[in-house]
């Protein structure tokens, strides 16, 4: 779970998330990368300290990319399957149970987002991502870039190993990934839901050199797989 300044709704959202993975029976570990958040979101983090299923981990700010990938390093090594989610609580832990109850006989369980209204510059983004993806690597996987993702961690270890630490979008290319190694990936529908608390980190004209550097990256990788 990348995190960056979400001091109104982190402990909710880990709670939360502690609640569902226990309900479910799962020997889990949440690993919380603070990814150099400026307000309290590390105080309220520290809320977990004494909590064996919570690893916080407080980093220097780098990115959501680099973020993510980090804790996908630190887990794959641990762990049969790896989950990855956002902090924002925009997509709710309730639907979890959908992938992990059908994971069986899959390498991936994705969520698709439903009911997401995005920005016009977004939207192209999103679009010309999913054209990009489908083009260099196959169509297999519908949301390429959602953060509501359970992969095996023996396949996922394989593809993080050849993306590069500071890539601006590394599930948009380990979508394609998967798709190109022809994975087996179970799709399920997960209603996304505006956030309520905190800000965009990404608008305007940043979004648009994150999305120039995301396609340079993402053709870089074309020949890796």
């Amino acid at each position: 779970m990348p995190i960056y300044n979400e001091e109104e709704c982190i402990q909710e959202v880990v709670q939360s998330w502690l609640a569902t993975l226990s309900g479910l029976e799962i020997s889990f570990k949440i690993i919380a990368l603070n990814d150099g958040s400026k307000d309290a979101t590390l105080k309220k983090l520290g809320l977990f300290s004494g909590d064996k299923r919570v690893d916080v981990i407080n980093k220097q700010n780098s990115g959501h990319g680099p973020t993510i990938l980090k804790g996908y390093a630190l887990a794959c090594p641990s762990a049969q399957w790896v989950f990855q989610c956002d902090s924002d609580n925009e997509m709710s832990p309730d639907y979890f149970q959908h992938l992990w109850r059908q994971r069986n006989g899959y390498d991936a369980c994705m969520g698709v987002r439903t009911g997401r209204h995005s920005t016009f510059s977004r939207r192209i983004i999103t679009l010309t991502s999913q054209i990009m993806t489908k083009l260099f690597f196959g169509d297999a996987v519908t949301d390429v870039n959602v953060p509501y993702r359970l992969i095996k961690s023996e396949i996922l270890s394989q593809i993080i190993a050849k993306i590069p630490e500071d890539t601006f979008a590394p599930n948009v290319i380990i979508s394609g990934a998967l798709s190109k190694m022809r994975s087996s990936i179970l799709q399920h529908p997960v209603p996304f839901q505006k956030r309520k608390t905190g800000n965009v980190s990404i608008i305007s004209y940043k979004l648009w050199l994150s999305a120039a550097k995301s396609f340079i990256q993402t053709l870089n990788a074309v020949r890796k797989f």
